[in-house]
């Protein structure tokens, strides 16, 4: 079949389009060397309540009930799901059951919450809808980190800063009284709110920046009033905090869709937070990092709205330095962001 002019089609479009030529063009390699790649996508789970919540930079959501995405094989093509206003790229992943809520927390330092069952539910591709239009905005106010609630299971909600200022706040602050709008840090201390998590009081906090750099210690040495984490280079900024074990793993995904899971066994722990950083991941830009166990989903979504859905283990687990293997098959694409979720039970 020869090629349709696509003079007249969106950069985005394009780029879709020779992603797929290019990996017709792998397969018929394999087929004429005489191999088989399985491509098959895994059966979709039993339906479920529990929901992949896409969000743009700009605020735009959509919900779509997780077992509607089916599992891929690590480095597939992934589907198009958010489909967000023009220069709004997605920005943010979670996963929560249609009976939680999300926490938007805000580059001003302000939170607000909003339950999961007021998004709207759309299909894997479908627009989104404004979540900020609900709240008071202030001028130059953007989101910064998208998390569930976990604040019944959990001690504590510890959120980073880009310039790696560390600050836990107890669960009792974070409860269904909490106030919309209040502020939980003040960005001219250490900068805007760059990552959050729920920690059982008891972890370890894993800090990555962009540059591939991390850092571990005992989150009961970050005191309440807060503390530097991780000593931050010019240039560079946090990208993600993980509450993790000493015998856990950390999934790190790199902007060209490279990913590995580092075991904490293979990265020592600091006796005290605010040291400079060592190199967890060789990659030009980590774009995020999330605790995983072998039988995890692990979602990626990229700048033009593709997300993919595959396990963990198909991910080889390092305990030293690696550039990592491809989980997301990208052309003129990059990752953006991901999370990791409990595999399915049943």
């Amino acid at each position: 079949m020869e090629r349709p002019d696509l003079s007249g089609a969106s950069p985005e479009v394009i780029a879709y389009i020779e992603a797929l030529e290019a990996r017709l063009a792998e397969f018929e390699a394999a087929e004429t060397s005489g191999e088989r790649r399985e491509t098959s996508f895994e059966p979709d789970e039993a339906p479920t309540t529990v929901n992949v919540i896409t969000v743009s930079a700009g605020g735009f959501a959509k919900r779509t009930p997780r077992h509607l995405y089916s599992r891929q094989r690590r480095g597939g093509m992934g589907v198009f799901d958010l489909e967000a206003p023009a220069n709004d790229a997605p920005a943010f992943l979670a996963v929560a059951d249609a009976s939680d809520s999300l926490l938007l927390l805000t580059n001003q330092g302000r939170v607000f919450r909003v339950a999961v069952a007021d998004i709207p539910e759309r299909e894997v591709r479908s627009k989104g809808e404004s979540l900020l239009a609900r709240f008071p905005m202030r001028p130059d106010e953007r989101l910064a980190v998208v998390l569930p609630d976990r604040s019944a299971e959990s001690a504590f909600l510890v959120l980073v800063t880009e310039r790696g200022q560390v600050r836990r706040i107890a669960r009792q602050y974070m409860g269904a009284s909490l106030q919309p709008g209040v502020v939980l840090l003040d960005p001219r201390e250490g900068g805007a709110p760059a990552a959050a998590c729920w920690s059982s009081g008891a972890d370890d906090l894993f800090l990555v920046t962009r540059a591939g750099l991390a850092i571990r210690f005992a989150e009961r040495l970050a005191p309440m009033r807060g503390c530097l984490g991780i000593r931050v280079e010019p240039g560079d900024r946090v990208v993600s905090v993980v509450a993790t074990k000493p015998e856990g793993g950390v999934f790190l995904l790199s902007e060209d869709g490279k990913g590995t899971i580092r075991l904490m066994s293979g990265f020592t722990a600091n006796k005290s937070p605010g040291a400079g950083g060592k190199v967890a991941m060789k990659a030009g830009a980590v774009v995020g990092a999330a605790a995983v166990e072998e039988d995890s989903d692990v979602f990626i979504i990229s700048r033009l709205g593709k997300i993919i859905r595959f396990r963990a283990g198909e991910t080889p687990a390092k305990e030293g330095v690696v550039q990592g293997v491809h989980c997301m098959a990208l052309r003129a694409d990059e990752c953006v962001a991901l999370v990791s979720a409990p595999a399915p039970t049943g």
